[in-house]
């Protein structure tokens, strides 16, 4: 019968590439990594992995083993955590799959108040790109993830349980903090930095200047900035205006150092939503947290925006 602790170290040597760096996810030495791969090796009959100095390559036996591995520890996992939870208890660890700004900004306030319900839960945030999410919930390699799209697929059930408003901020020093209100067409002028295009941000915010006739060649774009707190911390120093989640705008806005500015005839929303693969069980702690936002979403709208 295969080792199930094997097939794990076999798999994280497969994600980082490295026997010593798997030791060190593992808390084992390296000698230990070794033997295990070499023991599971020889029970298969085939090798793994092409040995190059410190480094690590998969074989195409290792390629065509990999995702087997991970259905198999994914199973025996939600095995165990299923015999765990019959005990009336709700218990075991799980693992919710987010976008930054989901991951920062909403995630952490919901865990909190569901771990008081469920306090023998281990709740994991992996913050990643809203490609990763879907990615991952499509291969079962999550149960469940946040995202600001509902993309068209049968095999997702959606949940939205937020509405995120994206403001335009500028410096507390810029001329339109005086008068707070603007014209789409005063944008066309301005130092503008924006999300990468595959932010949920930049969507709502190309959406809301179409419909004033305005595109993206005719912005003056200062920059492109990868995450929400770098734009907004470029704002403060004064290297242009930008349109990001209220949430994240939150800090520099009590400090005074960005003020909002309304653009007059522009709304900007997202829904953030909780999504799961209709097709694939959700184990009884991510059912629970699944049936807690649902049951929760009038309290999370209110406490984040008074937050």
């Amino acid at each position: 019968m295969l080792d199930l602790n094997a097939l794990h170290l076999f798999v994280t040597v497969a994600e980082q590439g490295s026997f010593s760096q798997a030791g060190r996810i593992g808390h084992i030495s390296q000698p230990a990594v070794s033997q295990a791969i070499q023991a599971l090796e020889r029970q298969l009959g085939v090798k793994l992995f092409a040995r190059t100095g410190k480094s690590v390559r998969l074989t195409e036996h290792g390629f065509a083993l990999l995702p087997m591995a991970r259905e198999l520890l994914t199973s025996a996992h939600r095995l165990e955590q299923t015999m765990i939870s019959l005990h009336d208890e709700v218990v075991g660890e799980m693992t919710i799959g987010c976008s930054t700004t989901s991951g920062k900004y909403i995630l952490p306030g919901l865990i909190a108040q569901f771990r008081k319900k469920y306090p023998h839960v281990r709740v994991n945030v992996d913050v990643t790109s809203r490609h990763t999410v879907f990615e991952k919930l499509m291969h079962g390699d999550l149960a469940l993830g946040v995202s600001s799209k509902a993309i068209d697929n049968p095999d997702l059930e959606y949940q939205s349980f937020y509405k995120d408003t994206v403001i335009l901020i500028v410096p507390a020093d810029h001329p339109w903090a005086k008068f707070r209100q603007v014209h789409p067409d005063d944008l066309l002028d301005e130092p503008l930095i924006l999300r990468e295009e595959s932010a949920g941000t930049r969507e709502v915010l190309m959406e809301g200047l179409h419909q004033h006739d305005i595109h993206l060649d005719m912005l003056n774009i200062s920059m492109v900035l990868g995450n929400a707190e770098a734009i907004e911390m470029a704002v403060e120093e004064g290297l242009g205006v930008a349109f990001i989640s209220r949430l994240a705008a939150s800090r520099g806005l009590a400090l005074g150092r960005v003020v909002e500015v309304e653009t007059l005839g522009m709304s900007l929303h997202r829904n953030i939503y909780l999504i799961h693969h209709r097709n694939k069980t959700l184990p009884r702690a991510h059912a629970e947290f699944w049936g807690f936002v649902r049951e929760s979403r009038s309290e999370i709208q209110k406490r984040l925006r008074t937050g």
